[in-house]
């Protein structure tokens, strides 16, 4: 039920009129519902807030939180559902602080008398609805996005590109190695490569718990990119578990340099280099 301008003008009367009893009734009953888990000062100042949009969307003439007059009220919904997103509470949570303007009014406007009274609050609660919903799917909407950016960074973190001699680069994959995945080491290896200017690249898959046709795709396409960026890979972990499913599912790595282990890798490499890499043999005791 949309509110009419009559009704809007009412509205941003009564709440103007008893701004301060309103405001600290409606923080007392949110604060109730958040049990301590945001200050009393930072809760008073959101719900002044939102009293303060809400009045000059009524004297504005406000029929519809979606109509031209909403936009501000909209405004501190959003800023108010993305912080509190962002602070880890839920979104009933959220929604709670909204929908609590209803007892609020409800208590306050029972001391009214008046034949418009009922009808009022009806379409006044109809709008405070319209507000919680809108909070609630903008909640939903800044979580999403909050958790996309946090895997993001897990990804990220999952894949480090670490430089283990000059010109030579290594990715230690742990773990499953998805679509995803796969292009974020394929991104970071190659931005490394560019950085660097190495030649050479280590993938190791010593961590990787098991390679299907579906992840050996994966490191051969990181491979091919890498070779088109000028440099060789060479890949290490190759356990003989590993090896075995390698050879059942007739997966073929071509001429790419295979090795058992890290150590390894890095020996072959520094040999392509010319570097010694003679080992040190134990100390004898006199």
């Amino acid at each position: 039920m949309a509110l009419s301008a009559e009704q809007g003008g009412r509205l941003a009367h009564l709440l103007s009129q008893h701004a301060d009893r309103l405001t600290n009734r409606w923080t007392e009953i949110v604060a109730s519902s958040l049990r301590g888990r945001l200050s009393r000062a930072e809760l008073a100042r959101q719900v002044q807030e939102l009293h303060r949009a809400l009045v000059d969307a009524g004297r504005q003439g406000v029929a519809d939180l979606a109509d031209e007059h909403g936009g501000e009220l909209r405004a501190v919904l959003s800023e108010l559902s993305t912080n509190r997103a962002r602070q880890g509470f839920s979104a009933t949570e959220t929604a709670i602080s909204v929908f609590a303007l209803k007892d609020a009014l409800l208590e306050l406007m029972e001391e009214e008398k008046g034949d418009e009274t009922l009808r009022d609050f009806v379409s006044f609660s109809a709008l405070v609805d319209q507000m919680g919903l809108f909070t609630f799917e903008t909640f939903v909407r800044a979580r999403e996005s909050l958790i996309a950016d946090q895997a993001e960074q897990l990804l990220e973190l999952s894949t480090p590109v670490v430089k283990l001699w000059e010109g030579v680069v290594a990715v230690p994959l742990v773990g499953t190695l998805d679509s995803a995945r796969a292009q974020v080491v394929m991104e970071r290896l190659l931005q490394t490569l560019v950085d660097t200017g190495s030649p050479y690249a280590i993938i190791d898959i010593t961590g990787v718990p098991a390679v299907d046709t579906q992840v050996a795709q994966h490191i051969l396409k990181t491979v091919v990119a890498a070779r088109l960026m000028g440099a060789d890979c060479i890949i290490s972990g190759i356990r003989p578990q590993i090896a075995q499913t390698i050879v059942a599912l007739g997966i073929e790595f071509g001429d790419i340099a295979t090795k058992a282990s890290l150590a390894d890798a890095l020996r072959h490499v520094l040999r392509l280099t010319g570097v010694e890499t003679t080992a040190r043999r134990p100390r004898r005791e006199s």
